[in-house]
């Protein structure tokens, strides 16, 4: 039954909605919770909504799964690798400057792209700090979760335009 829910359109569908209502969520958290966005937090954010608009375009050209699944799958693992950063920075919050370090939009109107982008990959004390969970799990730890189900669900999705 879920796959006959998921074939097609539907199924990439409904990864434009899932990316792009994890983002609505953060800005929900950060909100409702009064928080600030960390650099990192923002470019996992933005690779939400890549990976949200791959699966816009996969289901209105609805060829190629193949290629958009890799392209996804990609997406996805670059995701991954920021969520990955930012929880390690998170494990070892002790060891980081206790500085919070410039914000996001200040690094990239005040600096070289290449220099803001070097600071974006380091973190700040602000990427160090742990402002909200859920069950035990930081957002950088959902995300990673989220970056790798929707790589699999990619995949998925690939294998069902072949039948």
């Amino acid at each position: 039954m879920l796959n006959k829910l998921l074939a097609g359109r539907r199924g990439y569908f409904f990864g434009f909605v899932a990316c792009f209502g994890l983002v609505g969520l953060a800005l929900w958290i950060q909100t409702r919770y009064n928080l600030d966005p960390c650099p990192l937090c923002i470019t996992q954010r933005i690779v939400f909504m890549s990976l949200g608009i791959l699966f816009l375009i996969a289901g209105l050209v609805n060829k190629f799964p193949k290629v958009f699944a890799g392209l996804q799958v990609i997406t996805a693992m670059v995701g991954a690798g920021w969520a990955m950063r930012h929880w390690w920075i998170q494990a070892h919050r002790e060891t980081m400057i206790a500085d919070c370090g410039v914000g996001f939009d200040y690094m990239f109107e005040n600096f070289p792209l290449k220099k803001a982008l070097s600071l974006v990959f380091k973190g700040t004390g602000d990427c160090a700090a742990i402002d909200w969970t859920f069950l035990g799990i930081s957002i950088p730890q959902m995300a990673l979760i989220a970056f790798i189900g929707f790589g699999v669900y990619a995949v998925y999705l690939a294998k069902l335009s072949r039948k």
